[in-house]
């Protein structure tokens, strides 16, 4: 057999070595076998016992499957942090606390927290080509956290999903010549339901929502303990749903990266419509300017900025770990978090132009308007509905709600199947069968959500199932790779891929900043979490309790492993030791463990 020797520059299709970091390699031999009268062989190059890094280059690594283009990536990131909450929650939070004032906080925190752990998510993914689970070969104890957000990614598809279904039911109720809210003769009315023109005093007067009435039926349910069958017109909304998803997923990144290209671009065409028209209209400067009114005193600490960017669900990590071993990631973070933030800004103009409207047409104050529960599928709907030509307007707007909706989820569902395909090996060679299983799994959760009560249930999951448990996890995950992995060694890791290393300020921010702001954050949300509420609604005390538990089913992931690694595995800490180089001894934290 002959074999050729290639410079030592380009032994590795995975980990290309830079020219000024050479560093002493050993050509290793994995499989040689015969199959069909051909010989097939697999090597990989090794660093020599004397190297301190680690450089992934196993054959697997090699047949990964890649992007097919380097937007396919951008759009997909893009796409997944540009979502829902951009056009829904942050130009509400912006305007509840403080206006102006709340983007001082808000750009601080993007940079101490939320850009470094965007950026620490894509280059794990990327160098280590694996999913949240798998990926913590690196520190194999802290393996738990891998499957804490991917069961996190999980319960989110359990409820997202719905929303995104909301939004498909008012597109198909807005493709008729008078859009449906706009009257009272619908027989989901109330009694006391008065059409628009008749407003005094308040945004909705005493006219029946649509959203709540027509769409959700929540008046035929008592509560969380009444939920009733699944309503069959979002059901039917719900399964086409479900089937975009799979479809869009099924072949991998190979098909998701082509469906981005519309679901990740169309909301922008139809934010700068929408901002166009707006501005144009009277008393859009009253709602611009309370969207931006300077209040220090009502200016609140920003997490919306971590939940906003997606760190924490695997996704990142997903995404990155199909990008080819020499992407530039540290250029990948900082363009796609920055367009995910300057999206939020830019939409509350889009929103806060046509509230602003529509206070001066009912002659009220925008803050009658502005609520946080009815923005996106109750005011900004009425709003759109007192607009000349109101049905290319209401059609549009819930196609960019749909998209914005669609990509998030597809993020999820990709974290969720790369995470437990690069676990369990069968799954990835069953991946259109493992697609399915994950996306009708959802489906069946989901019909909870589309019943009369099925508000409370999606409350509930909003609130438990990504809330401090997600937060959580990536305070554990920092803590792994800054404190247990290291950051000098993930620095080199980044150098091997990009060719520099991150500077002192990252890595300031990976072992201190960022977890010391996460565990702040951790703590406030368990001290500040009170009864839960859907407007007037109280949930019943039963109902935190079962709140609670969703939330630890995935937190617990983390000790649990932890506990199975250290007391029933046999030689764990030398198997962590040979991952990731770590001399235990040497961890004062870790010590005290030991002892």
């Amino acid at each position: 057999m002959n074999i050729q020797v290639l410079p030592e520059h380009k032994l590795s299709s995975v980990a290309p070595l830079k020219q000024f970091n050479v560093e002493k390699k050993e050509v290793e031999l994995i499989l040689v076998k015969e199959q069909n009268g051909v010989q097939y062989t697999n090597s990989s190059v090794v660093a020599s016992p004397s190297s301190r890094g680690c450089t992934p280059g196993s054959a697997e690594d090699v047949a990964r499957e890649t992007w097919g283009k380097k937007m396919d990536f951008l759009l997909s990131v893009i796409g997944f942090a540009v979502d829902l909450a951009n056009v829904w929650r942050f130009p509400y939070l912006c305007y509840k606390n403080g206006g102006g004032a709340f983007l001082i906080p808000y750009v601080l925190f993007l940079f101490i927290a939320g850009m470094p752990l965007f950026y620490m998510e894509l280059a794990l993914g990327q160098y280590n080509r694996e999913g949240a689970a798998t990926v913590w070969k690196i520190c194999p104890v802290f393996k738990g956290v891998g499957y804490t957000v991917i069961i996190i990614a999980l319960y989110v598809g359990f409820y997202y999903n719905v929303i995104i279904a909301w939004s498909l039911y008012y597109l198909f109720a807005s493709l008729t010549s008078e859009l449906p809210w706009l009257k009272c003769n619908n027989p989901w009315n109330s009694p006391n339901c008065t059409e628009p023109q008749h407003i005094n005093g308040t945004v909705l007067g005493n006219r029946t929502s649509y959203a709540k009435r027509g769409v959700l039926h929540i008046h035929e349910s008592r509560g969380i303990g009444d939920l009733g069958l699944p309503r069959w017109e979002l059901a039917v909304c719900l399964i086409v749903v479900v089937f975009i998803l799979y479809f869009s997923l099924w072949k991998g990144v190979k098909s998701s990266g082509k469906v981005v290209y519309v679901t990740a671009t169309m909301p922008y065409i139809v934010l700068l419509v929408l901002l166009i028209r707006g501005i144009t209209l009277p008393g859009a400067m009253n709602g611009i300017r309370a969207y931006l009114h300077i209040d220090l005193k009502k200016s609140q600490i920003p997490t919306q900025i971590f939940y906003s960017l997606g760190a924490g669900f695997g996704v990142l990590i997903a995404f990155a770990s199909y990008n080819k071993f020499e992407n530039n990631c540290y250029r990948d973070a900082i363009l796609t978090s920055t367009i995910n933030c300057v999206t939020s800004f830019f939409s509350g103009f889009a929103i806060f132009s046509v509230l602003g409207y529509m206070a001066h047409q009912h002659q009220v104050n925008v803050k009658d308007v502005a609520t946080d529960a009815g923005l996106v599928f109750i005011i900004y709907p009425e709003a759109i509905s007192t607009l000349p030509g109101s049905t290319f307007f209401a059609i549009v707007f819930f196609i960019m709600l749909l998209t914005l909706g669609i990509d998030s989820s597809m993020g999820g569902m990709e974290a969720v199947i790369t995470g437990l395909s690069d676990d369990f090996k069968i799954l990835k060679r069953n991946r259109k069968l493992f697609t399915f299983i994950v996306a009708f799994g959802t489906f069946l959760i989901a019909l909870l959500c589309i019943t009369n009560g099925g508000i409370y249930v999606l409350t509930l999951l909003d609130k438990y199932a990504a809330g401090t448990s997600i937060l959580f996890g990536v305070l554990i995950e920092a803590i792994g790779v800054a404190w247990f992995y290291g950051v000098d060694r993930f620095s080199e890791d980044i150098e091997r891929m990009t060719g520099f290393k991150p500077g002192i300020y990252w890595r300031l921010c990976w072992k201190f900043v960022s977890p010391t702001f996460l565990l702040f954050v951790v703590i406030a949300s368990i001290v500040t979490s009170g009864e839960l509420r859907y407007d007037d609604y109280v949930f019943p005390p039963w109902s935190n309790t079962v709140g609670w538990f969703i939330a630890l089913s995935s937190m617990l992931c983390v000790p649990i492993y932890a506990i199975y690694k250290f007391l029933i595995l046999p030689g764990t800490f030398k198997e962590v030791s040979k991952h990731t180089r770590v001399n235990f001894q040497q961890i004062p934290c870790f010590n005290l463990i030991i002892h």
